[in-house]
């Protein structure tokens, strides 16, 4: 049967109106990225005063967090050859002096997928279904955290000290003090809802966009993580407000309310304590529109003032073009003797 043209029309229109909506409450998300992100803010060195006031029997503190540290190393140049690089395994050595009572983990291309499989075969599909192999990195992070919990480190960084005074917060994961969260460096204890939320947000957030940065940052990167952490926020209770308290007193907020640790890079920010990072280190998943985004970062007003530009120009050609459309041309009315018919 064929579809009227009128009512192929609308068809079209509400598809695409559907799709804007989904892709628009998507991106809805980018207005976090100017503010203050959720949860409580912790710098290195409040880490590290909490862990000395609390030293001695009177101050004793749960861990959380097992000692495990979690390391993935995919080589998608050289499949099969799963040696580190020289300058990773150095900084991953860095990790292995200082905290010698860790168990470490390298979690390799093949090591990562049997893990899946194994544990999570229901996301397999769409684990070997990424466009990008940088997205296997990224997912397969998430799936540790929730199954065997502890801390996870990218390859480019390394430990300065005993990371220790770390584990005794339920989960956090690393903020820059701009832009995104990070998930250079991620840690949790196991099973926390957080992680049952994010690794089942994976599938409905699989979109492939027309940019290969945006596919990897909001797919399963940092944009993605980012989006999952303000959402979950948004359904706790309010801070302070009466819930249970839990195993150590410490009640639902210390428990459920995720923590950020301060990694900013900028002039005068709060020192690293635990943490450091190989200058010149990650990228290796640069595309081509990573150079476009990283200029449109330093240059947010600027970009936005083109935006709208370019969104008003837009709209001002359409509403001439339809108003045009609508004028068109009108019938000349017939009257007693006139030729026209």
């Amino acid at each position: 049967m064929r579809i009227p043209l009128r009512l192929s029309f609308v068809l079209w229109a509400i598809a695409l109106l559907v799709f804007l909506g989904h892709a628009i409450s998507r991106l809805l998300f980018f207005r976090s990225l100017f503010f203050e992100h959720s949860g409580i803010r912790l710098t290195q060195p409040e880490v590290a005063t909490a862990a000395v006031d609390s030293a001695g029997p009177s101050g004793a503190r749960r861990q959380y967090i097992p000692k495990i540290i979690h390391n993935v190393f995919h080589n998608w140049r050289e499949p099969g050859n799963d040696t580190l690089p020289a300058d990773m395994a150095a900084m991953r050595q860095t990790c292995i002096d200082t905290n010698p009572d860790f168990e470490f983990k390298l979690w390799t291309e093949k090591e990562s997928r049997e893990f899946i499989e194994r544990e999570y075969p229901w996301f397999l599909k769409t684990y070997d279904g990424y466009r990008y192999p940088v997205q296997r990195v990224d997912t397969v992070r998430y799936f540790l955290m929730q199954h065997y919990g502890g801390i996870y480190m990218d390859l480019d960084n390394g430990c300065k000290t005993d990371l220790t005074p770390l584990l005794y917060y339920p989960l956090w994961v690393t903020d820059g003090g701009r832009g995104a969260l990070s998930n250079n460096i991620l840690a949790s204890r196991p099973g926390h809802p957080f992680w049952h939320r994010l690794t089942l947000s994976l599938i409905p957030y699989d979109w492939k966009w027309p940019l290969p940065y945006v596919t990897i940052m909001y797919a399963s990167g940092q944009w993605f993580l980012t989006a999952i952490w303000e959402e979950y926020h948004a359904l706790l209770p309010k801070p302070g407000s009466s819930s249970p308290a839990g195993a150590d007193g410490h009640g639902y907020e210390h428990e459920h309310r995720l923590y950020r640790v301060m990694m900013d890079m900028a002039p005068g920010a709060d020192p690293w304590v635990f943490f450091s990072h190989q200058e010149g280190g990650g990228g290796t998943w640069n595309n081509w529109d990573n150079e476009l985004f990283a200029a449109i970062g330093d240059h947010l007003l600027l970009f936005f003032a083109l935006l709208f530009a370019g969104i008003w120009l837009v709209a001002w050609t359409a509403l001439r073009c339809l108003r045009r459309y609508r004028v068109g041309y009108t019938r000349l009315s017939k009257h007693p003797g006139s030729s026209v018919v």
